[in-house]
């Protein structure tokens, strides 16, 4: 089937080849309008032919019948106002025709030659019928009349349609494409926004983890210590008060030092320090750009491996709280001797000042390691390493197999446990580009080490 440049739509309405019914009555009125010239003219033609009136009117209804084709086969429409042409019906045909072909999306060299075929038709035509109307004397005028009223005639009949058709044909193109173009452009949006949704998904999931992975580090280590001084304190009650007196303070001391923690950071993420605005209404559009870029640059501190393990924040770390750091190794390993454990430190290497957040990560693996002790081999010797090396720092908490509790020492102290320490520990190491391994030992106790570059 052949273009005709006419609108198109994936599903037409119309009844055959038509796209719209508007288009169907319209082929429909114009091919009536010819049927009844052609039969008109039809009358002459069986009069000059010497043929029965009713012959030429039904020839004349029967040509001027094929316009009803016009969009299907612009093609046959043209060729057919051409054949008639030297029986001088077929006008509008010949017009519409013209028009049809010259707008549809055929090869302009079929275009140029059927053109140039109907106006050497109506050229010979008109020529022809001039010269005899002078012959007979029809016509007085001069022997210029002849080739002039031909050479019109020809023009006036095929360049307007034929220009009409050009341009009507091209502009129809010209605006499918720029809708295709704007379609193309809204289908891009939409996956934009699906994609910068998709993002920030990502980045919400990644930031609640941060948080998470922070809490539990801040509060597991200190409770855990608070449960264990609690079930010493009850005790030594009764034996030794003093002791008793001693174990509470450090309760005390403890939970204060929770507390202010856990403060620092759900008042961050209550007011919202650090972000600089407030939540306000904002368009659509916005609120897919501010998604988008916060999802790229969660993305780029991902990759660089800066922020996942440095405090807790939203998307680019602005919103964070300070962390430990290596020189509160000492009161952290303190505490847990405090609590009963029996620790021993040893540092190795020119201790030096490394970014925050590998510090931070440092300590965070002692302090969760030192946790899992705790909970799981209460009262096992433990060995802390820390080495300064020149372009990593490693660490090494390893406990010895725990003891069997003397008879009379009472139930030891069952601590609770998510099961997530592990995998914190690892998540912040992997995000500085560590390395971190863990696993029993061969005497029945637990090692936990990791390296982080000095430059993360």
């Amino acid at each position: 089937m052949t273009t005709t440049g006419e609108e198109h739509t994936t599903a037409g309405t119309g009844p055959w080849w038509w796209v719209r019914w508007r288009s169907a009555v319209l082929d429909a009125g114009l091919a009536t309008a010819s049927a009844v010239e052609c039969a008109g003219e039809g009358i002459r033609f069986a009069h000059d032919a010497g043929l029965p009136v009713p012959v030429g009117v039904g020839f004349g209804l029967i040509a001027g019948s094929v316009l009803l084709l016009r969009r299907k086969w612009p093609i046959a429409v043209v060729l057919v106002s051409i054949a008639i042409t030297p029986a001088q019906m077929g006008f509008l045909m010949g017009l519409v025709g013209l028009y049809t072909l010259a707008a549809s999306e055929l090869p302009r060299r079929i275009i140029g030659a059927l053109a140039g075929m109907s106006f050497a038709g109506m050229l010979i035509v008109t020529f022809v019928r001039a010269h005899q109307g002078v012959v007979r004397g029809d016509v007085t005028m001069g022997d210029w009349f002849v080739p002039f009223i031909s050479i019109t005639t020809a023009i006036g009949m095929t360049a307007p349609p034929v220009l009409l058709g050009l341009y009507v044909g091209a502009r129809r193109r010209l605006m499918e494409s720029l809708r295709e173009r704007a379609d193309s452009l809204e289908r891009e949006l939409q996956l934009l926004a699906e994609r910068a949704e998709e993002r920030a998904e990502w980045a919400r999931n990644e930031e609640r983890t941060r948080i998470a992975r922070e809490m539990h580090d801040v509060v597991a280590h200190r409770v855990s210590l608070m449960v264990v001084h609690a079930a010493a304190l009850q005790a030594v009650a009764r034996k030794d008060p003093e002791k008793a007196v001693k174990n509470a303070a450090l309760v005390g001391d403890m939970g204060r030092q929770a507390l202010t923690e856990l403060r620092e950071m759900l008042g961050v993420l209550r007011t919202g320090d650090g972000l600089g605005v407030r939540v306000q209404s904002v368009p659509l559009a916005a609120v897919g750009a501010a998604a988008a870029a916060a999802a790229s640059r969660a993305a780029d501190d991902s990759e660089s491996g800066v922020g996942a393990g440095a405090g807790f924040g939203f998307g680019s770390g602005a919103l964070s709280v300070d962390g430990p750091c290596l020189a509160e190794l000492d009161e952290l390993i303190g505490q847990s001797a405090a609590a009963g454990m029996v620790v021993d430190l040893s540092v190795e290497g020119d201790v030096r000042a490394y970014a925050p957040e590998v510090e931070q990560t440092t300590y965070r693996v002692v302090q969760e390691a030192l946790t899992n002790v705790h909970k799981h081999a209460a009262g096992a010797k433990t060995h802390v390493r820390l080495a300064h090396r020149v372009s990593e720092i490693a660490m090494q908490v390893e406990n010895e197999c725990p003891s069997e509790p003397e008879p009379g020492a009472g139930a030891s102290v069952l601590l609770p446990s998510g099961g997530n320490g592990l995998l914190g520990m690892k998540e912040r190491v992997a995000a500085l580009g560590g390395v971190f391994v863990s696993g029993p030992t061969d005497v029945g106790g637990f090692r936990v080490s990791a390296v982080i570059p000095a430059e993360a």
